[in-house]
């Protein structure tokens, strides 16, 4: 059987984060699977962030600075742009666990016949330094459907490798969680989903859902609402009450 050896588009979608994007576009660089497409959407920022980028133009694919509706139109763009086998959403700040992450993500899928839809993982939290924060609380099942998101999104956005051919638009309606919305109808797509069972990312945890927490809280109850019905939705936050009290 001849070895999988699929091309990953890796995206970087930034405004204004000069503070970050450099440790996120190194981490990318620095990766010893050498299929790697690299493209950075930016939204015409207005600090140093195209310095950072002009940098390390001659390494990166492709790149854009132009205005955007924001997160998640930048992010359709990005898509639109990307040739790879499977699509990566890595943001200003965040950053893959360490250089051998894609050739260890690579190694495990040689035992499948052909390559999965979905790869996914385990997800570090790190503070605005890149420094390990803790382990994120909500952990990949060993099996994942696109009725796994009923008990939360269990899986990280970032650590969710989708290939491209399946891969949806973006819902531009929902401003802060249109990332879970989008995992679970590229799920609904997948016929084979496979848990790497690997840690693949160190996520910044100061992202745009975390500081705009209630408006985020209540788009994911309207996707769990679309996606799974009321009672399910209902009786899955009863359990999330529960949950954060056991896990307090």
């Amino acid at each position: 059987m001849d070895k999988l050896q699929p091309n990953f588009s890796i995206i970087t979608v930034t405004f204004n984060a000069e503070s970050f994007l450099e440790r996120t576009i190194l981490s990318v660089l620095e990766q010893t699977y050498p299929r790697v497409e690299y493209i950075v959407v930016d939204g015409a920022s207005k600090d140093g962030t195209l310095a950072i980028i002009e940098r390390y133009v001659k390494r990166i694919s492709r790149w854009i600075s132009e205005p955007d509706k924001g997160l998640y139109d930048a992010m359709n763009k990005g898509m639109k742009m990307a040739t790879g086998d499977y699509l990566c959403f890595l943001n200003a700040g965040d950053m893959f666990y360490e250089p051998e992450t894609l050739q260890k993500m690579v190694d495990s899928i040689q035992s499948q016949s052909e390559l999965p839809d979905v790869l996914y993982g385990h997800t570090v939290l790190v503070d605005e330094s890149g420094h390990f924060k803790r382990m994120r609380r909500l952990e990949p099942p060993e099996e994942l459907n696109w009725k796994s998101f009923r008990q939360g999104m269990l899986v990280c956005h970032q650590a969710f490798f989708a290939k491209r051919i399946i891969a949806v638009d973006y819902d531009l309606s929902f401003r802060y969680s249109a990332d879970q919305d989008w995992c679970i109808r590229t799920m609904k797509k997948a016929d084979n989903l496979f848990n790497t069972h690997l840690t693949l990312i160190r996520y910044l945890e100061e992202g745009m859902s975390t500081r705009n927490r209630k408006e985020s809280l209540k788009e994911r109850f309207q996707i769990m609402v679309k996606h799974y019905g009321w009672f399910s939705t209902i009786v899955h936050h009863f359990w999330f009450v529960i949950r954060a009290i056991i896990k307090r």
